[in-house]
């Protein structure tokens, strides 16, 4: 089983690689979902980070239906990931009904071959999970991040291992969300292939009267460690 961190930061990434991850997903502000992270963060992982990484584009919070600009944006930041020589890109978009928007996420894909290209969460808001697996498969997507429609994956556990039928291994079904060492064995136990969790744990720094409040954390390597291991053992 191949465990993705989700990280944050380049410190998260750095403890993901010394914890002995497999892959990482890099991006920025996960208090909101995950952003596309900066260059010079980008910079850095290249330079640093030796295991496979995906780069998250998202150009902003909220949700997966974009403008025009926004559009381009996700494209010249593709490009520059490609430049850059990561592994993979983890995107996506709706349309304003919430259902998979094709030729952009055509578009998307075909920018990024010959990366790896994962359709990130913005699956868990569409209308009919079952039908958009399909439809990404026929797209061509690598691999589907997703919780199962559920806050946590763990909830959404049943339709998880439906879309894993659906999918029949000509793409990845990865959970996501809540993944911990505490239920790693039920995906694991499910035959899940891969797993993604940020292995998360607070930094306490003082937050400012002014300015956002949300809590800083960082993925911990004892996490990652003690994952890897459930996972190794079950």
């Amino acid at each position: 089983m191949i465990l993705e961190i989700c990280a944050n930061s380049y410190e998260s990434a750095v403890n993901a690689q010394i914890a002995g991850a497999h892959r990482i997903e890099i991006c920025s502000e996960l208090s909101v979902g995950g952003i596309t992270p900066s260059y010079g963060l980008l910079q850095k992982i290249a330079e640093k980070i030796s295991i496979p990484v995906h780069v998250l584009i998202r150009p902003r919070s909220g949700n997966f239906c974009y403008t025009i600009s926004e559009f381009e944006q996700m494209k010249t930041d593709i490009l520059l990931s490609k430049k850059m020589g990561f592994q993979g890109i983890v995107s996506g978009i709706l349309t304003k009904n919430n259902e998979i928007d094709i030729e952009k996420t055509k578009q998307l894909i075909a920018l990024s071959k010959p990366l790896s290209f994962t359709f990130h969460r913005a699956f868990d808001v569409v209308k009919d999970p079952k039908k958009a697996v399909l439809i990404l498969q026929e797209l061509g997507v690598d691999r589907i991040l997703t919780s199962g429609t559920k806050e946590k994956a763990s909830k959404g556990i049943d339709l998880l291992i439906e879309l894993k039928k659906i999918a029949e291994n000509k793409l990845t079904i990865l959970p996501g969300s809540g993944i911990n060492k505490y239920n790693v064995a039920l995906f694991k136990n499910e035959g899940f292939e891969e797993i993604h969790t940020s292995a998360s744990k607070i930094i306490t720094h003082e937050k400012s009267v002014f300015f956002d409040k949300t809590t800083q954390t960082v993925s911990d390597i004892e996490t990652i460690k003690t994952i890897l291991k459930l996972i190794k053992n079950v």
